[in-house]
């Protein structure tokens, strides 16, 4: 298997080579996807984020968590945040996002056109949804039965709610990375002839002792992504939030806001090229395996002609000996 550093130096190359392309029809294609998760983790959801804020609140307080857990605390707040961003940039998601995608694949492969990638990249999306739910939803009641379980079986103490928490928090950020890999895999699979659960199982088949090199080309990637956001909330909403007595500087925010957007899509395309590189050298090694094992089998299958050729020769010579 190839190491996660040159898989990177590959696509990197070939998003030089198709620059131009990637830059301007691909960036733009995900320019809406990229502005609308900026804007709602900003402007647009703080009042549905704290709705959901204070339902899973109450949630994690039926299930017996303790409220003065600060872990937790965080964690509700996250959720919430994630959750109402996600449905905000639903619809774009499934449009924009999707047809970026679609078109960077196109770009790579020129087998399908961009309309004839994007129903079942569209098919597949929809599937990573429910996974990702039910990753969710799985993760957080596993949580919720061991920390009672414990809770019932030791003493209480504040120090035992810390070390469940962070252990909880890792867990929990395993389980996510995992999943998120493993759908952007199948998202790349689409654009291979199958799509929804059927691209979802080849990429866990292609995933068998990969998990490493995917989780380490993805963490560069989103760093990235989290760093833009927070130039985002830096340079756009925290000056929002001053009051400037000069109306020009608002056209100036919406320029650099929108050179922000712009920077997080190309960054959003050059994943897609970096989970497309990753698929190549899954299917390179699996393509491998398979040859080495019909090698091995080609020469077993010999080995086993000549001994019963052998035997046969040497029964000859013993009927023929006087």
């Amino acid at each position: 298997m190839e190491g996660a550093r040159k898989i990177m130096r590959r696509s990197v190359y070939n998003f030089l080579q198709n620059y131009q392309n990637f830059t301007t029809i691909a960036a733009l294609l995900a320019f809406p996807f990229s502005a609308s998760v900026l804007l709602s983790q900003s402007f647009l959801v703080p009042s549905s984020s704290f709705t959901i804020h204070n339902r899973l609140r109450a949630l994690f307080e039926a299930a017996g968590l303790p409220e003065s857990s600060q872990p937790f605390k965080t964690l509700t707040l996250k959720l919430s945040q994630t959750i109402s961003s996600s449905i905000f940039t639903l619809p774009f998601s499934l449009t924009f996002f999707i047809m970026s995608k679609a078109y960077v694949i196109h770009s790579l492969n020129q087998h399908k056109s961009t309309l004839l990638l994007y129903k079942p990249l569209f098919v597949t999306y929809l599937c990573n949804l429910f996974i990702v739910l039910s990753a969710n939803a799985t993760a957080l009641s596993i949580f919720f039965l061991g920390f009672n379980l414990v809770q019932e079986t030791l003493v209480y103490s504040p120090n035992w709610v810390l070390i469940l928490s962070a252990t909880a928090a890792v867990i929990y950020s395993v389980i996510l990375a995992n999943v998120v890999v493993v759908c952007n895999l199948a998202l790349v699979l689409s654009g291979e002839g199958c799509r929804g659960w059927i691209a979802i199982l080849k990429a866990l088949v292609l995933m068998r002792g990969r998990t490493s090199t995917a989780l380490s080309l993805a963490l560069p990637v989103n760093i990235v992504l989290a760093g833009i956001e927070a130039l985002f909330q830096y340079r756009i909403v925290r000056r929002g939030d001053r009051s400037y007595g000069d109306s020009c500087t608002t056209p100036a925010m919406a320029m650099e806001g929108m050179l922000i957007a712009y920077l997080y899509s190309i960054f959003v395309v050059l994943d897609t090229v970096v989970n497309l590189m990753f698929f190549r050298s899954c299917v390179r090694v699996v393509d491998q395996e398979d040859m080495n094992s019909c090698r091995i089998g080609a020469v077993e299958e010999e080995e086993e002609e000549e001994e019963q050729s052998y035997g046969v020769i040497s029964f000859k010579s013993v009927e023929e000996f006087p």
